[in-house]
């Protein structure tokens, strides 16, 4: 028996704020299918739910989802399976999942999914008794039919990060694009597989004594070369030799 989402308490974020500005080049840009898109609009639909999904780390053409991607265009399925499509692929699994723990994976996943920063630690724990009672799958699918998503994005609306910017403040949240896909974790699954990164010895690195003689020759050859060939023009322009 899986157990249900934790109540979980919304703190006062950005996405939550009713927006009265008029909108410019940082308000985020709606990628949807609710008018019928012509194929220049589908391209840039199926290119921005790439990038909001795998964002542009792993925008690969080894990567894409050509099925996905050819019932999208032929109308068989919604942006929303579409997206769905992508999150449970193997790629996003090897990418993703497979690399984080649940913690950071659930803070991944609800910046990509829901277009929102998580609201607290006790989100966090929620999301993630989810992940670890209904697996991945089940995971993905309690976040795309969640009445979250389906009132911010629908079924026809490439999710996008909401409301970055407020008017009152002096500078906006980061895109979740710049946020790495790795925490402290992984890089200590990685120490704790032997690779241990203080003790990295970046002299071997270097190229040998013989090799630097050689390109400190090299260079102080070509400096002279370039040196000659300003004294031969200043010495032209006063008429004391010819070239």
């Amino acid at each position: 028996m899986s157990i249900p989402l934790l109540t979980v308490t919304p703190s006062s974020q950005n996405q939550r704020v009713a927006g009265f500005e008029v909108p410019g080049d940082e308000q985020p840009r709606s990628f949807t299918t609710a008018v019928l898109p012509s194929p220049t609009e589908m391209d840039s639909i199926v290119t921005a739910g790439y990038r909001q999904i795998f964002h542009e780390q792993q925008m690969l053409s080894f990567n894409r989802q050509t099925f996905l991607e050819s019932q999208l265009r032929s109308g068989q399925i919604t942006v929303r399976e579409f997206i769905r499509g992508l999150l449970i692929s193997d790629v996003f699994r090897s990418q993703n999942y497979n690399v984080n723990n649940n913690y950071r994976f659930v803070q991944l996943c609800i910046n990509r999914v829901l277009g929102r920063e998580v609201y607290n630690e006790q989100e966090k724990l929620a999301w993630s008794i989810v992940l670890a009672t209904k697996g991945l799958n089940g995971f993905i699918d309690a976040l795309l039919d969640s009445a979250e998503y389906l009132e911010a994005f629908g079924d026809d609306t490439v999710p996008y990060q909401r409301r970055r910017v407020l008017p009152q403040r002096s500078a906006g949240d980061l895109p979740f694009e710049r946020m790495p896909r790795y925490d402290a974790s992984y890089l200590a699954k990685l120490e704790a597989l032997g690779n241990d990164f203080s003790r990295v010895d970046i002299s071997s690195w270097l190229p040998r004594e013989e090799v630097r003689k050689v390109g400190a020759v090299l260079v102080y050859a070509g400096a002279l070369v370039v040196l000659s060939g300003f004294v031969a023009v200043a010495l032209a322009c006063f008429g004391w030799i010819s070239l």
